[in-house]
């Protein structure tokens, strides 16, 4: 059979010429690209990452990475078929690696971050498990050494595949002018996470307020800390604002938190009938610590009622402190009910001194 026609030189490209048995192969290797792109980010292959019990977070970055790569590999042979030399061992043009080194480099970094991921996890559940630490504590030093692992990783992985340190020092001087402001936040985040791990002024599982969120420490990481509300919706807060804003920690220390609820009585009300209803309501909550015992406070005479103040102390109720005020609200309102102590509304009395009102009859 001829194939003369068929390999009739069609263009030029690059001092190569270009024949249509050149076009096909390329566009046959180029679509098995795309085809192995796709299954490697199938959720066949990630379920079958997911066996080996890697992070979620993990496996999608290295199904991403494989499918690039994959896509790289075969445009590479694409091109070759199409009769473009592009040698896997010559360095790319403007740069000093080849393509084996590229993906070799990309190769070392997918698993200095699998080591650091599971060099955290094996520290904290178990080296550090039986270590008598404080749970918290025993968090933040697999943190730690985690990130240590990863920087130590990378500098390893850049001079062991032909990217010199020293050489980078001077691309490092030449750009760091121009991209030091727009990378201080996240130095200045990275930075704030190290202390909080080191110092840790919060703690996985903590009640935290700060920036006007208000939930529960659910992940700390290197730039940001996840607080999941009570809505159950995730809050990414930057490490900076539990270092440069005030924080309030319902848990720190001691879990016992006290709460108080006001509430007002109509004048004539029998304050010491007030005070044991006010008593009996936060003693019938199964939340309400018994020692310290519950207590009541007379604040003032208002101008329409008299104001009381319910005191009660509960160590597990600081992560649900809205249900917990509402359910002491209803008690206060049943035991009002059964006392026959009534709960004001606002009132004015209108005093005339002197004159006369004069009515007429508009028929």
């Amino acid at each position: 059979m001829n194939f003369g026609l068929l390999e009739r030189p069609l263009f030029y490209v690059a001092g190569h010429y270009v024949s249509f048995l050149g076009l096909v192969a390329f566009s046959a290797l180029f679509a098995a690209g795309l085809l192995v792109a796709r299954v490697l980010q199938s959720e066949t292959v990630r379920r079958f990452f997911a066996r080996f019990k890697l992070d979620t977070n993990f496996i999608a970055i290295v199904t991403t990475i494989l499918s690039l790569s994959a896509l790289v590999f075969f445009t590479v042979n694409a091109v070759n078929a199409a009769g473009i030399p592009l040698l896997w061992t010559a360095p790319m043009p403007g740069v000093a690696l080849s393509l084996v080194q590229i993906f070799l480099l990309i190769g070392l970094l997918i698993a200095v971050f699998w080591v650091s991921s599971r060099t955290k996890r094996f520290l904290f559940n178990r080296v550090l498990v039986k270590s008598g630490l404080d749970r918290a504590l025993q968090y933040a030093i697999a943190q730690i050494v985690s990130n240590l692992v990863l920087v130590v990783g990378i500098f390893i992985v850049l001079e062991n595949t032909g990217i010199h340190l020293g050489a980078l020092t001077v691309f490092a001087g030449a750009v760091g002018v121009g991209v030091g402001f727009g990378l201080q936040n996240i130095a200045s985040n990275f930075i704030s996470g190290l202390v909080i791990l080191a110092e840790r002024p919060i703690t996985i599982g903590d009640r935290v307020e700060v920036a006007g969120v208000a939930g529960q420490v659910e992940l700390i990481r290197a730039r940001s800390t996840v607080i999941r509300t009570n809505d159950n919706i995730a809050m990414i807060v930057p490490n900076t604002k539990f270092i440069d804003s005030p924080v309030t920690n319902w848990t720190y220390g001691d879990p016992r938190v006290r709460f108080r609820v006001p509430v007002g009585v109509a004048y004539g009300s029998d304050v010491n009938k007030v005070r044991n209803a006010l008593i009996a309501a936060g003693a019938s909550n199964p939340h309400v610590l018994q020692n310290p015992a519950p207590s009541v406070f007379l604040k003032q005479f208002g101008e329409s009622s008299i104001e009381f103040e319910l005191v009660v102390w509960s160590s597990e109720m600081s992560h649900r402190p809205s249900r917990f005020k509402s359910d002491l609200n209803f008690a206060i309102e049943e035991k009002f009910r059964e006392a026959g102590i009534e709960i004001p509304f606002p009132q004015r009395d209108l005093h005339i001194r002197s004159g006369a009102l004069k009515a007429e009859n508009p028929l």
